[in-house]
């Protein structure tokens, strides 16, 4: 660091404390596990319509997005736009927060050498992350896509949920504990594509710019960094995230498997339906992916001042 009461060793990975402090270093303390959950609440609050428009461009007969959003707002309003919130807030905090936290923790343990970790090793970690932050937030993703689908739908199919608390409270009246599951097979394999790429490629491109000198570490470099994890990462989870999407929309015993959607999809759209929803997807994770970074990064600078000023709580 550069700031004259703390500095990083970067050979040894330990923070000078305050000037005072009688302790002559220690290991810099993790950052608290919540950090990314608030990141990512903030970057989908944001970008929101565009999530909506993409669940509803996979779910729905809707071409376009541009025409998908009109017919969203014609029909609901600009306050459409934000239907199903409380269900990517809660996703946010439950999927999000535990990809972030359980990243750091992976990071670590499959890395014990001095230096940075290489890129199979991040990507390691960043599959190790979305697996369990897949499993764990499944019912979350599944409340999101359902109440983001739900006004694009004939008023007889729809699920009419108030919120995403009461919404998992009806479904698991109405279906079971067993429906907390539907999708997770498909959802977990995406979070496993989506932590690898996003979460391993951001590190990546970071470290490499700043490796090469191409760039200071600061905003610009963690808006590039961004950048280049989106695109990564948009490429790489669109045919799970579209089957995802119509497994967890479906309706009618026997309609859900994974097996039956690939062959219904396959035989009406071909095989390029793995893709369709790329370009909103791409859209709407640009701007999310930036956003969580720029964010999170910031919050971690803003963790760090605290502390540096004597705070103890974080």
């Amino acid at each position: 660091m550069s700031r004259s009461t703390a500095g990083t060793d970067p050979k040894k990975g330990i923070v000078n404390p305050p000037s005072g402090n009688p302790v002559t270093a220690a290991v810099k303390k993790p950052y608290p596990f919540w950090l990314g959950g608030v990141a990512a609440s903030i970057a989908a609050s944001i970008t929101h319509p565009l999530d909506l428009t993409k669940v509803r461009l996979q779910t729905s007969g809707d071409k376009g997005m541009i025409k998908s959003i009109q017919k969203t707002v014609a029909a609901n309003g600009v306050r459409g736009l934000f239907d199903g919130l409380t269900g990517t807030l809660l996703r946010q905090m439950t999927y999000s927060m535990m990809r972030f936290a359980v990243y750091d923790w992976a990071k670590e343990a499959v890395h014990t050498e001095p230096g940075p970790p290489p890129a199979y090793k991040m990507a390691l970690a960043g599959s190790i992350a979305g697996g369990v932050a897949g499993i764990i937030g499944n019912p979350a993703e599944l409340m999101m896509v359902r109440m983001q689908a739900d006004k694009a739908k004939p008023p007889e199919r729809r699920y009419n949920y108030r919120n995403s608390v009461q919404g998992l409270y009806r479904m698991t009246r109405e279906e079971g504990f067993s429906s907390w599951t539907r999708g997770i097979v498909p959802n977990a394999a995406r979070a496993v594509l989506m932590n690898m790429s996003q979460l391993a490629s951001y590190d990546w491109f970071k470290g490499e710019l700043i490796r090469r000198k191409v760039m200071e570490d600061g905003p610009v470099l963690h808006f590039v960094a961004s950048l280049g994890a989106g695109t990564v990462a948009t490429t790489v989870c669109s045919p799970a995230d579209v089957l995802k999407s119509r497994i967890m929309n479906a309706h009618g015993p026997g309609s859900s498997s994974t097996l039956a959607v690939i062959r219904t999809s396959l035989a009406n759209e071909g095989p390029m339906f793995m893709f369709k929803g790329w370009v909103p997807a791409w859209t709407r994770l640009q701007p999310t992916t930036i956003l969580i970074f720029l964010t999170l990064e910031q919050l971690k600078k803003g963790v760090d001042r605290y502390r540096e000023a004597g705070g103890t709580l974080l």
